[in-house]
């Protein structure tokens, strides 16, 4: 009937990043954004339609943005997410008043409650085909027909019960925002922008006695793209130029650098985690040094990520591989624990230089009775040994394994090139018929 018509399979991967995407620029009008997938959006304005000149002026906004993308839309304000989930696909562009839900909706099929097609299917069979005629119906009599289910549904669609709608992303603690008659392309603006939208967040957080251990940049673009750009820093803070350079460091970081496009007309600053500031004395005379670290930490985070930045932190264990661990610089914390000196000021280092996270086996070739091997190949390669140190016998934790596991003896060895390797046995010799050999680190 239609030869012309042009057909496609559908992506419903696609269309749901779609849906997103067009979510996540919604946020310029609130950040209580919800999906109603497929196609739908719920947008919480509940307090802020004011600041776009009212309901309607709001609307009529967001309709002609959307529009502006390519899309086509249809809009409803109402008390309950469910009322303007139902009005929106037959009313568009109605505003009902809190409390005329009901009334708003009794005239629209059944369609419009969101059911599923088996119950739509016998509602009409019943003679039922509008939510007016479905509300007359006693709550027990639906409840025992469609479940209790059907009928919550229901009480929210005519607006005598509602709920929140769940949010894409959390919402911040704060968040300040700065619009723009004229859309903005230029870094220097962008980053002074920042500069200033930090100096307000400060401002609350100082009111709060709070610092920001998480900031969120939004930018959104006059064409519909919205770009997240986040950083971290390791204790709170609410210092406005600090802000400004992390947040510099990390646009000139980004992989995928921000595309103004025709210009950003929105930017928005938010602190998304914040913690309470401990009041603490400052020594004038003492070093800053540790302040200083501490801010190129969170550089070198928000540049690189903060997954690379680590710092070593000792645990509560003899076991060599166990006795540290590597965690992000950012979120590491006090310990009572303190570093075991294993060596004196005249001694050798009794631990390698590197250490293998997984020892290495190693095929010993000929060795001394009880003692450490001759040679042994190691990576495809024969060492010969020259001189060797220990044993230095290290018993494993068997309150933490279900399984027993042997103890090691390990030696400092040296080979006829200058080559200095950590070894050890797993299993005393005595007590084992065949020992096993392991590479666990090498010296400088």
């Amino acid at each position: 009937m239609v030869p012309d018509l042009a057909v496609m399979r559908a992506n419903e991967v696609a269309d749901r990043r779609l849906l997103e995407a067009i979510a996540d620029w919604c946020e310029r009008y609130t950040p209580l954004v919800g999906l109603d997938a497929p196609q739908g959006l719920f947008l919480d304005v509940t307090g802020v339609a004011h600041l776009f000149g009212g309901e309607r002026a709001l609307l009529d906004e967001i309709a002609r943005a959307i529009e502006r993308q390519g899309f086509s839309v249809s809009l409803a304000l109402a008390g309950t997410a469910e009322a303007g989930q139902a009005l929106a696909r037959y009313k568009h562009g109605i505003i009902v008043a809190p409390g005329d839900e009901a009334e708003a909706v009794a005239p629209l099929p059944t369609q419009a409650l969101n059911a599923d097609p088996l119950t739509i299917h016998v509602l009409k069979r019943a003679g039922l085909k509008t939510i007016g005629q479905v509300a007359e119906r006693q709550s027990y009599e639906l409840a025992a027909r469609f479940g209790a289910s059907f009928v919550a549904q229901l009480e929210r669609t005519l607006g005598r019960k509602g709920g929140p709608i769940t949010p894409r992303t959390p919402l911040p603690d704060l968040m300040a925002e700065r619009r723009f008659a004229e859309p903005i392309v230029t870094e220097d603006v962008i980053v002074a922008t920042l500069l200033a939208l930090g100096q307000s967040v400060a401002a609350i957080l100082e009111a709060r006695g709070q610092g920001a251990r998480r900031l969120e940049a939004c930018f959104f673009r006059a064409d519909g793209e919205m770009r997240r750009i986040a950083i971290e820093t390791g204790k709170p803070t609410r210092d406005a130029k600090a802000i400004a350079r992390l947040f510099r460091e990390k646009l000139d970081a980004l992989a995928d650098p921000l595309d103004p496009g025709f210009g950003f007309d929105l930017i928005r600053l938010s602190a998304t985690y914040a913690e309470n500031v401990k009041p603490s004395v400052v020594n004038l005379d003492a070093n800053q040094s540790d302040e200083e670290v501490r801010f190129l930490i969170d550089q070198l985070a928000a540049r690189f990520g903060a997954h690379r930045v680590l710092r070593f932190q000792p645990q509560d264990t003899h076991i060599p591989e166990r006795a540290t661990l590597a965690i992000p610089a950012q979120h590491i914390e006090p310990t009572k624990l303190a570093w075991e000196k294993m060596r004196g000021a005249d001694e050798v280092p009794r631990r390698p230089l590197r250490l293998f996270a997984n020892p290495q086996p190693v095929e010993v070739i000929a060795q001394t009775p009880d003692g450490p091997p001759l040679r042994f190949r190691w990576r495809r390669a024969l060492h010969t040994v020259a001189h060797a140190e220990g044993p230095e016998r290290i018993t494993m934790e068997w309150w933490r394994h279900q399984m027993p596991e042997p103890t090691r003896d390990y030696f400092r060895i040296e080979d006829d090139a200058g080559r200095r390797f950590w070894l050890y046995r797993d299993g005393i010799a005595r007590e084992t018929a065949r020992t096993r050999w392991f590479m666990h680190g090498v010296f400088a």
